[in-house]
């Protein structure tokens, strides 16, 4: 079994490989400049990878960079084997990532706090106090009261 730091190693240069020949070596039209790869991750014995990939377009640009992807499959990991030069290369697959539609949503969410916050601020800008301004008793006031 390999230690971590060498699958990091393999997560970053399959990574980096990838990505290059996917802006240089693959003439795949599905495949243009919308496709980022994101992250990538190598599981411990080293065997199969998992390639996280965004594209930014709508569902129909989504649905051909995954068949680009599929189809490109098997001159990626040729590109990963001659660069990376171990004794197996590993498999890769490919998970469309998430992280556009969670930053969505975060950034919903944040709006209507938002809209929230100045919606209480609104309500309490002519709001008084319901009793005294402060309702505390000081040290001395006793005193001064007798």
């Amino acid at each position: 079994m390999a230690d971590n730091a060498r699958a990091k190693k393999l997560a970053d240069l399959i990574r980096e490989v990838v990505a290059e020949k996917l802006q240089r070596g693959i003439k795949d039209p599905r495949l243009g400049t919308h496709v980022t790869i994101t992250d990538t991750r190598v599981t411990g014995d080293l065997r199969e990878a998992t390639v996280f990939y965004t594209v930014y377009g709508d569902d129909e640009e989504r649905a051909s960079a995954a068949a680009g992807l599929e189809s490109a499959k098997g001159i990626l990991r040729s590109a990963v084997g001659r660069a990376a030069g171990t004794k197996f290369t590993p498999t890769l697959s490919f998970v469309a990532d998430a992280l556009p539609e969670n930053a969505k949503t975060i950034e919903d969410l944040l709006d209507k706090a938002r809209a929230s916050d100045a919606q209480v601020r609104e309500a309490s800008s002519g709001a008084s106090f319901a009793g005294d301004a402060d309702p505390y008793k000081k040290p001395g006031e006793d005193e001064a009261a007798e």
